[in-house]
């Protein structure tokens, strides 16, 4: 690798983590350095940096650009594509969270939904469904809430996020408000 060694230690670190998170390594290597990178670079100057093949190098870069995490753009007078990653760090967790979303949450609700309506024949069936239920009422209310997170703007999720466990006295202190007015009739939610 041909990168000063605060820049190659975090290359290397992110090819390591991409096996970890469904990726290859090469296109980790690649992500780091497109986001560590002050200037756009090409597929030549990624070959160089890396150590990487080409065609490594081509389908990384495809595979990038089709979880929009790289943009592509055309400098003047150079007919090569150049890519860079985007500057918020929060638009880049919000894509990254939106296509895992499509490419496996949804595909794993569409599975549950068709289980569910199915009419079980025994009891294992009835058990298995029933889990199967909870199941997919989890992933609809973690959907539902990553929706309304993902609508929020910058400044107010990182409030909420450091707001961490106090978010869970706030509502423990609501529950509590609401008891001793009858607000609820005593039930916990």
């Amino acid at each position: 690798m041909n990168l000063p060694p605060l820049i190659q230690s975090f290359v290397l670190h992110f090819g390591e983590m991409g096996s970890h998170w469904g990726i290859n390594r090469t296109v980790g290597q690649i992500y780091a350095l497109l986001y560590v990178s002050d200037t756009p670079l090409n597929a030549d100057d990624i070959v160089e940096a890396i150590g990487c093949s080409r065609s490594n190098t081509s389908m990384a870069l495809k595979e990038l650009q089709a979880w929009k995490l790289v943009k592509l753009q055309h400098l003047p007078g150079d007919r090569r594509e150049y890519f860079s990653t985007p500057e918020d760090v929060w638009a880049i967790f919000k894509t990254l969270a939106e296509e895992r979303q499509k490419r496996e949450v949804e595909p794993t609700l569409t599975m549950l939904r068709g289980a569910i309506l199915e009419t079980p024949g025994n009891d294992a069936e009835r058990h298995a469904q029933a889990r199967m239920n909870e199941m997919y009422q989890l992933i609809e209310l973690v959907t539902r809430w990553f929706a309304d997170i993902r609508d929020m703007d910058v400044d107010t999720l990182q409030k909420l996020m450091k707001l961490g466990s106090q978010v869970q006295k706030v509502l423990q202190f609501t529950q509590s408000l609401s008891r001793l007015t009858g607000r609820d009739g005593g039930k916990e939610e």
